[in-house]
């Protein structure tokens, strides 16, 4: 009898992982698939290189940004269902793009972007904690890389179906856009039909707690250092905005090329986020000096294309060092930062991610309006990330010492 019981809870556990994990995959089809269009869009309508960079980075830093914001909300309400309803809520306003291109321009089109990622930054603490509650008795790593193999699929399928309707429609940007609305549908539906489902039971076991945040250990400073480090490394690299332009620009006529390479680079980042989690299991935080590398030829090689293929052999190399950075990145400040403040520091180095992004598409979209000399790109590249190792290095050797 307690076997089956046992059988029946598991049974329960992965259904409500499942509809978490269905309701990620409509969302980031819908989201994604705008992301993948939404550069090659504001060129359309009108936008420079700058503003794309600048918008894509704002977005990221924003959506960072609301992480913190969001998780510190959600921890002193615990109205996790708002939050989730609220943030999904606002991945409306990608089918909403469509309007944009009748009124407001890219001007009204940026603030659509910017709540969208507002709505991003809002759910995922309140999700992520829903789904940790859920999946006592399986074990958490598991779910979790259930919900991120998932999450993944909508990532691939809403650029590749944004690219597809470019191109059997002309390249009508606003019926693209419109056409995300039915996805949109189905992950409202399915979110409602989810809550209904496991609602009462994610509440279970949630409590509020409170802390006093006292950051003066050697761990501290050492995280410290890592998270400065990830800052120049990022401010360094290149942020999938200005990928993307620059191959809408070479891309004229086949405006579907911009998501299909998007969607390339979402393709690349899933398997590079699992391999690197394995080579740091192994290897420790050590392995992080490898996307530090990577990340000096990113921009250099998209600068120096000229054609279609050689962006896309960038966006190859950009989608490695990003499934790098959504990975070990993120479980090196697990193993850096005190774990007695590990929310707070998750928190911290998000927002500092996030205003690397929004940095790196503004100076990264101004070199690419003012045509810089390849040779200054590659003098700032180098830089950046010669900092950014150096950083890393004092941080491991802090924490080795204290070891």
């Amino acid at each position: 009898m307690g076997e089956n019981t046992d059988s029946a809870s598991k049974t329960t556990i992965y259904k409500a992982i499942f509809l978490m994990g269905l309701v990620s995959l409509l969302g980031d089809t819908v989201y994604e698939g705008g992301r993948g269009n939404i550069p090659s869009f504001l060129y359309y309508l009108g936008a420079s290189a700058v503003v794309v960079g600048a918008v894509g980075g704002l977005g990221e830093l924003v959506g960072y940004t609301m992480r913190l914001v969001g998780g510190v909300l959600v921890d002193l309400s615990a109205k996790y269902w708002f939050f989730i309803f609220l943030g999904y809520g606002l991945i409306g306003f990608i089918p909403g793009l469509s309007l944009t291109t009748r009124i407001g321009g890219w001007i009204l089109a940026t603030l659509f972007v910017i709540l969208e990622r507002i709505g991003k930054g809002v759910r995922s603490p309140a999700r992520d904690t829903v789904l940790a509650n859920v999946s006592k008795g399986i074990g958490r790593g598991k779910a979790f890389g259930i919900h991120e193999f998932m999450d993944q699929i909508g990532a691939v399928a809403g650029p590749s179906l944004i690219a597809l309707l470019m191109a059997v429609t002309n390249n009508d940007y606003s019926f693209s856009f419109l056409f995300l609305g039915i996805p949109y549908v189905f992950l409202m539906i399915t979110l409602y039909i989810t809550y209904k489902i496991i609602g009462e039971k994610s509440k279970e076991g949630i409590t509020v707690k409170r802390k006093k945040y006292n950051f003066k250990s050697v761990e501290t400073r050492s995280f410290l250092y890592y998270t400065f480090s990830i800052f120049f490394n990022t401010i360094g690299l290149v942020i999938a905005s200005i990928i993307l332009y620059k191959a809408s620009v070479l891309s004229k006529g086949y405006e579907w090329l911009p998501p299909a390479i998007y969607a390339l680079i979402q393709l690349i980042d899933a398997p590079a986020a699992l391999m690197s989690g394995i080579l740091y299991d192994r290897k420790g935080v050590n392995i992080l000096v490898l996307p530090f590398i990577l990340s000096v030829f990113v921009a250099p090689f998209l600068f120096m294309s000229t054609n279609v293929i050689e962006v896309i052999g960038v966006a190859l190399l950009y989608g490695l060092v990003l499934g790098m950075q959504e990975s070990i990145y993120r479980a090196a400040v697990a193993d850096i930062a005190p774990s007695q403040y590990r929310g707070t520091a998750y928190g911290l180095f998000n927002t500092v991610l996030g205003l690397a992004f929004f940095l790196s598409g503004v100076i990264y979209g101004f070199m690419l309006d003012r045509k810089w000399p390849i040779v200054m790109v590659i003098s700032y590249s180098i830089i950046t990330q010669l900092i950014a190792l150096i950083l890393l290095r004092i941080s491991l050797r802090s924490i080795s010492e204290k070891r």
